[in-house]
């Protein structure tokens, strides 16, 4: 196939000028890096600014339509400036991230954003009150590790030397973005599970493109001046556009049934589809520790869902079990009333739906 693509790309036409081949046309089609390489387009806020006007006319526009407590005005009065942080560190985390893309490789960017995996543990930890055990932490130490292995095999192959200062710099800027992500993340797992999908993504919209268009303004309104505007920069815009959306819109979906130390430990595989690419687009070089990195975090995944988490307290449900039982009516099979042990995942079960509390 790279042979054939090879010929069609030194084949002269007519007019002696080599005509790019349908593979150089497609590969110009698939990622940001295209866009700061290839056609110098640096415009990172510009990327999630047009992101957030999706979400903003998709969610915003269906909360602002509702009635009741679900009304955009009710939510704004109630919790307006804890969205607008929210949005604020969204904001600044893709930011970080896309502008990472600029100074250090698609590789770095896609293993060391896994930072966002140990940052979601421990937020889902102190503020969420989420408990793992000992199998969750060997599933996400596997994980990582084949991360690790991916970076190894990097190494070996020099793909990352030669960038000098502005590989690190751009590392900072992902590690920095990775942290940022973790926050919102954890932050979006609480809103969905409950409040709802719609408001969060409606909130992200609003602030987010008020604040992103705000930062377009100031630092990058030079810069798309001085795009080079034709079909294939606007379609490689909408593009991404169009993925970055879809993927807001499915992942509180992921989120509400899963947690986001899931989501984002499950996203891993993404690198190893991300080398895939970079084999036929960047002409890689190929490695067997990229296949084991693959395996090790399949199985990372598979120890991680094998046994579930459980909320340490709940103070509602605490309430709700205490009010249960009269007062002075201890249970005939224990001397003394005991303590409720919460076994359930979810911080906002459905309606209908019996808490599962157990007694030990």
């Amino acid at each position: 196939m790279i042979s054939v693509v090879s010929t069609a790309e030194s084949a002269p036409t007519g007019t002696g000028t080599p005509e790019p081949s349908l593979y150089r046309r497609i590969r110009r089609l698939f990622t940001r890096k295209f866009l700061a390489e290839d056609f110098h387009a640096n415009t990172p806020v510009f990327q999630s600014f047009l992101n957030y006007i999706l979400l903003f006319l998709v969610y915003t526009t269906t909360l602002a339509v509702r009635q009741g407590e679900g009304n955009l005005l009710a939510i704004l009065k109630q919790r307006w400036w804890k969205y607008m942080i929210l949005g604020l560190v969204d904001i600044e985390a893709n930011y970080l991230v896309l502008t990472a893309y600029q100074y250090t490789t698609l590789s770095s960017v896609q293993l060391l954003d896994c930072f966002v995996i140990p940052v979601v543990l421990l937020l889902s930890w102190f503020f969420l009150l989420v408990r793992y055990k000992a199998v969750h932490f060997v599933g996400a130490g596997l994980c990582l590790l084949g991360i690790s292995c991916m970076v190894g095999a990097d190494v070996l192959l020099g793909r990352q030397q030669g960038l000098g200062e502005q590989k690190l710099f751009g590392d900072l800027l992902v590690l920095g973005g990775a942290t940022l992500y973790g926050i919102s993340n954890v932050c979006e797992e609480f809103i969905v599970k409950n409040l709802s999908r719609v408001e969060f993504l409606g909130m992200m919209g609003l602030f987010g493109s008020f604040f992103s268009g705000i930062q377009l303004a100031i630092m990058e309104h030079k810069e798309l001046l001085k795009v080079p505007w034709d079909w294939q920069i606007g379609l490689l815009y909408v593009g991404f556009s169009a993925f970055m959306f879809g993927l807001y819109s499915f992942m509180p979906v992921v989120m509400k049934r899963t947690s986001a130390a899931s989501v984002n430990l499950s996203l891993l595989t993404a690198d190893l589809y991300s080398l895939f690419c970079g084999l036929f687009l960047f002409h890689y070089k190929f490695s067997g520790l990229y296949l084991l990195s693959f395996f090790v975090i399949i199985l990372g995944l598979v120890l991680y869902s094998s046994s579930s988490t459980y909320v340490a307290q709940d103070p509602r449900v605490y309430k709700q079990f205490r009010n249960s039982r009269p007062a002075g009516d201890p249970s005939p099979l224990s001397p003394a009333i005991l303590e409720p042990s919460v076994t359930y995942t979810s911080l906002s079960p459905e309606s209908g739906d019996e808490l599962p509390v157990q007694v030990a």
